[in-house]
């Protein structure tokens, strides 16, 4: 039986609360379309998507160069397994390594699949190159750390919402303050492997260590031989400004884990960049993944790689990113009891406020005619990260709704 159209939002998200899981407490909206910047619901309001579904939609939803390329690979095939090779992972690792100056790729699915393989990398070389002790390899992570779902990343994270009931925790992780590179030091023993970072804490809530904090944590590293891992799986790919964040700090990590937006917006692809010294500990049956490295992720990573290389996204996501800082600094001034802070580099940005942060971000996007869509963080954080194809006048109007949600909403 069909719906009368003002009954198709509410149908649709109890059909989501009836037959799947509540582990997600969605904005209230239904996505039926996207182009660009804009994506429309299920009644066919217009919404500007501030979110990019935590910025795998860097390049715009339905960018036609990523879609030409998806439709032309299906139309030959999609998947083999990697039991058999195909004509589309080696060009497209080849394209991604001289991009990112790297030598090997391993190809993954989804950013908690790169980050497992990752560690699995990390305990296997200090085995192997490092020579630490058997069952003994220890990795140091940060706190309010977002490093993916599984249960050996849950157990290392000090969100409760994420890690409590889920217990007993994976051994062999230490865990220290971010942006402390003394804690670091102390933290390393000769059984430590690896220390994880994320470059930005972007579910923490934008968290930007110091500017000298990365060139001090890679000499640490390299002083003690312990692997350097930058989880740049939310900041890669021009979000923040450059090609990666860790860019910023003219550093270049041992291990870099990239994910969401190297699928484009248009197939999940993942993986690990490094040099074969480290890579070479996977040999074969040691790891693998039946959909890593599939045909058709594999075509959208290459056109996305061409993408970066014609297009200069990382500077136009650090001029419009300042650009829409300034604005909400504005705000910000106009309402300093509700905003206690503004924070970002590039198109990562967010205002952490004094109170709770969902009745704002309901209020945005039930703005009329247009609505805007963002997320809250951890309660009081709102984060902003809208497709780097944004104009001035998609952030001047942006700002609009903004300010005009803060000054209504109590």
């Amino acid at each position: 039986m069909a719906k009368k159209k003002k009954d198709l939002a509410k149908y649709y998200l109890e059909l989501d609360k009836k037959w799947t899981a509540h582990n997600y407490k969605p904005i209230p909206v239904v996505v039926e379309k996207a182009k660009g910047m804009w994506v429309w619901d299920v009644n066919g309001k217009k919404y500007m998507d501030c979110l990019s579904a935590y910025s795998s939609q860097n390049f715009g939803h339905n960018h036609p160069k990523l879609i030409r390329a998806l439709v032309k690979q299906s139309k030959k095939v999609v998947l083999t397994s990697r039991a058999f090779c195909n004509d589309a992972m080696g060009e497209a690792a080849k394209n991604l390594c001289e991009l990112t100056g790297y030598e090997a790729f391993l190809p993954m699915n989804t950013g908690a699949e790169a980050v497992e393989s990752a560690l699995k990398i990390a305990r296997k070389w200090g085995y192997e190159k490092k020579g630490v002790k058997e069952d003994k390899a220890e990795i140091i992570v940060c706190e309010n750390n977002f490093h993916g779902r599984t249960i050996t990343i849950v157990g290392f994270s000090t969100d409760p919402d994420a890690s409590q009931g889920f217990g007993p925790k994976t051994p062999g992780f230490k865990v220290i303050p971010y942006g402390d590179t003394e804690a670091l030091e102390k933290a390393i023993t000769k059984e430590t492997v690896a220390f994880l970072f994320e470059p930005i804490q972007g579910e923490a809530g934008v968290l930007i260590p110091t500017k000298d904090y990365l060139k001090e944590v890679q000499k640490i590293c390299e002083k003690n031989n312990v692997l350097l891992i930058a989880d740049e799986i939310q900041t890669g790919f021009c979000r923040t400004g450059a090609l990666m964040a860790c860019d910023h700090a003219d550093i270049k990590p041992d291990v870099t884990l990239v994910a969401k937006a190297m699928g484009g917006g248009v197939f999940p692809v993942s993986g690990v960049l490094s040099s074969w010294d480290i890579m070479d500990v996977l040999t074969p049956g040691t790891h693998g993944s039946t959909w890593g490295g599939n045909s058709l992720g594999m075509a959208v990573l290459n056109a996305v790689c061409d993408l970066l290389r014609k297009e200069d996204f990382a500077a136009r996501s650090l001029e419009l990113g300042e650009y829409f800082v300034e604005g909400l600094k504005r705000v910000q001034l106009k309402h300093p009891k509700k905003i206690k802070e503004v924070r970002g580099l590039g198109l990562l940005i967010a205002i952490e406020l004094n109170e709770k942060a969902r009745p704002y971000t309901e209020a945005m996007m039930n703005n009329s005619p247009v609505g805007l869509l963002a997320k809250e963080t951890h309660e009081f954080s709102i984060r902003f990260a809208p497709p780097l194809v944004v104009t001035k006048s998609e952030i001047d109007w942006a700002l609009s709704v903004i300010e005009k949600v803060f000054d209504e909403v109590n």
